[in-house]
């Protein structure tokens, strides 16, 4: 019986979308994502502690999260952990689990980011609701 590979994550955009263009012409997009999960201590205390994810997006779906979506932005992904290794220059082995996702739904409104009054908006016409799906089998991987 295979095993299961599935993230499900609802968060905030940290920084700018970021798009690139692969030799092949395929799209790619990196995001960061920010999910904060918020407890008290045995003292009472409240704490808030925020994890960063590193999230991947391929063709249509990088190109639509790189036209609408916004720093600040809350956004659903679904998708899969993959764990990439490599050596540096220095022949230092980093490592590296991203999320890859292959299924993304803005949730803030039209043109709202809650961090980032000054964020791109897309005209009314423009504007395509989620969810957004993949077709991740034809993935370069």
């Amino acid at each position: 019986m295979p095993g299961l590979n599935k993230v499900m994550l609802i968060g905030h955009l940290g920084k700018p979308p970021a798009l690139r263009w692969l030799e092949s012409g395929q799209a790619l997009c990196k995001l960061s994502l920010a999910t904060s999960e918020r407890y008290k201590d045995h003292e009472g205390n409240s704490h808030e502690r925020t994890e960063w994810h590193q999230v991947v997006l391929w063709r249509e779906l990088a190109e639509i999260a790189d036209r609408y979506l916004t720093t600040g932005q809350k956004v659903y992904i679904e998708g899969r952990l993959r764990t990439r290794t490599w050596q540096d220059a220095n022949g230092t082995e980093h490592r590296s689990t991203e999320v890859i996702a292959d299924r993304m739904e803005m949730l803030s409104p039209k043109g709202d980011s809650e961090s980032d009054p000054s964020a791109k908006e897309a005209s009314p016409t423009e504007q395509k609701p989620g969810p957004f799906h993949m077709d991740a089998s034809k993935l370069p991987f």
